[in-house]
């Protein structure tokens, strides 16, 4: 806690889609009246023109994404800024909630504009992938901008959360201080927070969950029920593991099992958007991309992406045959292999070792 006349720190979003503004929507009530918090939050937004009016006059008059999250209100301390630099300079915390594959050029606009000992919190599920290997998209942050970042993630359904129905997300940080600062600054009666060292397995779990939902979405395309679903979502979480026993530093089983992990992938299988991809899939004959400005209006699914850079470094470390629901779910993504081979591909898998 903030004690004496210590200064209240200040917060920006960086993002605005429906999940951000969900975040926004949270961390706006929460400031308000706070003592630790500067009660005005500026949320960064990428400006879009939506029937004729600037998406942030929209939010800023409305208080409301009409586009991304619509019938949802924005606390009025939220201002939607089109600006990245603008939105971010003087923050003290700097909330990241933007797709995966716009933070390393977002990150370097912000350069200059940043507090030395500000500190940065990664809500974006996904992986980048480098010559040397896969990054952390925390990394990144924390690299270009030369600051500490955490991450957070969860069973968290945007819709679900603006509407306020109870849901646990856990906050990954390395820093024990900064966890406890940055969960009171997420944690409401509806969003319960919990702190965890193991900060790479938690963010992690958000990227590789993403890839199993797609896997559940195909089993519903292609017609079965639950016991093979289920079968899927363990034969999925297996692949999780083993994944982070190879690529994620210091990867601790037991992290599985907080809401990043265990729950987060059960939300995604039956709820998330990405399953509602994999059904499209086997349903359509669209490319992802007309699914996406079909289904999401504008937004992008994640999963297709990470399954992408997920097969691009098993294949470079010969591993292909080790993760067959990940492989699967690419080849299927990119139309390489029919849906109703997944299943097949699925009944030998390898023992995990």
């Amino acid at each position: 806690m903030l004690k004496g006349n210590m200064a209240k720190k200040s917060v920006c979003i960086v993002g605005s889609g429906n999940w951000g503004s969900a975040i926004a929507k949270i961390l706006g009530k929460n400031v308000q009246g706070s003592d630790i918090f500067e009660e005005k939050i500026l949320m960064y937004m990428y400006e879009e023109n939506v029937n004729g009016r600037k998406l942030t006059e929209i939010v800023n008059t409305e208080h409301e994404n009409v586009k991304y999250l619509p019938g949802v209100k924005i606390p009025e301390n939220v201002v939607a800024v089109p600006e990245v630099c603008e939105a971010c300079t003087g923050a003290d915390i700097l909330v990241f909630v933007l797709p995966h594959q716009f933070v390393r050029t977002t990150c370097q606009k912000m350069v200059g504009s940043i507090k030395k000992n500000a500190i940065a919190i990664s809500l974006i599920k996904g992986f980048a992938i480098t010559d040397s290997g896969i990054q952390l998209i925390s990394s990144i942050i924390s690299e270009i901008l030369g600051i500490e970042c955490a991450v957070m993630m969860g069973a968290n359904l945007a819709v679900e959360v603006a509407s306020e129905q109870f849901c646990e997300s856990t906050i990954g940080s390395k820093n024990e201080v900064t966890g406890r600062l940055l969960k009171q600054l997420f944690q409401t009666p509806y969003f319960r927070c919990t702190v965890v060292e193991d900060a790479n397995t938690v963010e992690s779990c958000g990227a590789l969950k993403n890839v199993v939902g797609i896997g559940a979405g195909i089993v519903d395309g292609l017609g079965y029920g639950d016991n093979t679903k289920a079968a899927v979502i363990r034969l999925g979480l297996m692949e999780m593991i083993k994944f982070c026993e190879i690529f994620t530093t210091g990867s601790k089983t037991e992290t599985f099992f907080e809401s990043c992990g265990v729950a987060d992938l059960v939300a995604t299988c039956h709820g998330g958007r990405n399953r509602m991809l994999g059904e499209a899939v086997v349903k359509s004959d669209k490319t992802i991309r007309e699914l996406e400005k079909e289904i999401l209006r504008g937004q992008s699914f994640q999963g297709p992406l990470v399954a992408k850079e997920i097969y691009e470094i098993l294949e470079k470390k010969n591993m292909l045959q080790r993760f067959p629901l990940f492989v699967g779910v690419h080849q299927i993504c990119s139309r390489q292999m029919s849906p109703k081979n997944f299943i097949e591909a699925l009944r030998e898998m390898p023992t995990i070792q």
